[in-house]
C-alpha cells in the first residue's frame, strides 16, 4: 500500500495537493472522485464530499487531512527531507502568506467571480476587505521577493503559487507583472510540470 491515498478530481483544487505531493516526494495512490457517484470510502474520509482529501496510512492508524492549504503544510512536515519547511527567519512569511492566500485571496476571487462586492460600509465584516486591497497587498509582497519566503522555495509557494496561477489562467486575477513573473517561476519547477501533466492527461481523457 502507498503511504497516502489521494482523493481528487483533476478539475478541482486537487491540482494543488498533487503538486504538493510531487514536491514532497510523497508515495501516493490516487482515487479519482466522480462528482455524481462519490464512494463510501471517500465520504467517510471527508463528509463534506469535497476534494482534495488525503489519507495518510501510518502504523497507529489512518490520518485524514482535508483543505488544500492544510494538506500542503502537512506534507512539508511529514517530509522534512524535501526542504520545504521554513527556517526561523522564514516562518512568519511562510504562515502569513499561505493563510492570506487561503483566506482573503480565496474569498476575494470567489466574491469577484460570483459578482458580489461588499459595500464600503460592509468591508469591515468581509475578511478580505475589498478585491482591490487584497490584490494590492499581494502585489506588494510579490514585487519585492523571488519566492514567498525570500530566495528559497518553500511549501508556501505551492499554495500561493497555485492560487496565483489559477487566478491568472481564468482571468480573475489582474495580470500584474509581479503575478505573471511569480507564476512563471512556479511553472518552471519539475514537480509542477510532473503534477500538471498527470492532471492534464486525466482532463483530456474525461473530455473524450
Amino acid at each position: 500500500m502507498a503511504d497516502y491515498t489521494f482523493y481528487t478530481n483533476p478539475m478541482s483544487r486537487g491540482q494543488i495537493a498533487r503538486w504538493a505531493l510531487h514536491e514532497a516526494g510523497g508515495d501516493y495512490e490516487q482515487a479519482l472522485v466522480d462528482w455524481k457517484d462519490k464512494s463510501a470510502a471517500f465520504l467517510a474520509a471527508n463528509p463534506m464530499g469535497k476534494v482534495p482529501a488525503l489519507v495518510h496510512h501510518v502504523a497507529d492508524g489512518d490520518r485524514v487531512v482535508t483543505e488544500a492549504a492544510a494538506i500542503c503544510l502537512y506534507l512539508a512536515e511529514m517530509h522534512p527531507e524535501a526542504g520545504l519547511l521554513p527556517n526561523d527567519a522564514e516562518m512568519a512569511d511562510y504562515y502569513r502568506w499561505t493563510f492570506f492566500a487561503a483566506g482573503p485571496v480565496e474569498q476575494a476571487i470567489t466574491a469577484r467571480n460570483l459578482k458580489f462586492e461588499p459595500m464600503p460600509e460592509q468591508e469591515g465584516m468581509a475578511g478580505w476587505g475589498s478585491f482591490e486591497r487584497t490584490m494590492k497587498t499581494l502585489d506588494g509582497h510579490l514585487s519585492g521577493t523571488t519566492w514567498i519566503c525570500g530566495e528559497r522555495f518553500t511549501m508556501a509557494d505551492v499554495y500561493v503559487g497555485s492560487t496565483v496561477d489559477w487566478g491568472l489562467n481564468f482571468g480573475i486575477l489582474p495580470p500584474l507583472p509581479s503575478f505573471a513573473a511569480y507564476a512563471e517561476r512556479c511553472q518552471a519547477r519539475a514537480a509542477y510540470k510532473a503534477a500538471k501533466a498527470i492532471d492534464n492527461a486525466l482532463i483530456a481523457e474525461m473530455r473524450k
